[in-house]
């Protein structure tokens, strides 16, 4: 029995080593600290990120070129002898016109009728009670009567008042006055060539002349 009890010992010692040999070996694998410490700087909140995108995506736009201009003239006459001398001088420039507000004015008038035939007779009528009438052949106020146009409201409004005493119905329009003025537009290139000395001389030469920093396009209109 002991004989037998030994060889169990044994046969467990034996059973144990070799159960050992053929369990694998797990290993644990480690990465080294500088890999970790890059991919932690790659992170970037995403906040950061659109912010990045959105400075990449402005646009920056051109600075509107800006010219210098000569004037102004009330004849275009006087605007290309300035023109010719600038050229004369190999300065690239050209006349271009300018309209400005000038004031209103007071358009009383009477709506069209029905068709031509009765704003005809309305044309005749008025004319025989002595008031000035004329009858409007184009516009949103064709075939209408045109009874005057006015500098000033009171003028106006006095016309109107006689027309309801009559048994009319006028009605008013504010027509806005433009004044016309030529100026000459030096280009951007030429502009470095019209130093001082050039534009004393055309000052002395085209007496009130002044000169005026303004956009190159979409003041004035070529001509």
């Amino acid at each position: 029995m002991r004989w037998m009890f030994l060889w169990l010992i044994v046969l467990n010692l034996f059973y144990y080593v070799w159960h050992q040999q053929q369990a694998p070996l797990r290993v644990t694998e480690i990465a080294p600290l500088n890999l970790i410490q890059d991919s932690k700087r790659d992170i970037r909140l995403l906040s950061e990120s659109n912010k990045a995108a959105r400075r990449e995506l402005v646009e920056v736009k051109p600075a509107e070129a800006v010219c210098l201009f000569l004037g102004s003239f009330e004849l275009m006459a006087d605007a290309s002898a300035v023109e010719q001398r600038l050229l004369s001088l190999d300065i690239q420039s050209r006349v271009q016109s300018m309209d400005a507000a000038a004031g209103v004015d007071y358009w009383v008038y009477l709506p069209p009728l029905a068709s031509r035939q009765a704003s005809l007779r309305q044309l005749r009528e008025l004319q025989a009670r002595k008031i000035d009438s004329y009858i409007i052949t184009q516009g949103d106020l064709a075939n209408g009567i045109s009874l005057g146009i006015f500098p000033r409201s009171d003028s106006a409004q006095s016309v109107m008042q006689r027309l309801r005493d009559a048994g009319y119905e006028p009605s008013l329009r504010e027509l806005t006055r433009a004044h016309r003025s030529f100026w000459v537009r030096i280009s951007p290139q030429s502009r470095r060539l019209a130093d001082d000395s050039i534009l004393q001389r055309l000052a002395f030469d085209f007496k009130g002349l002044e000169q005026q920093l303004m956009p190159c396009e979409g003041v004035a209109r070529a001509l």
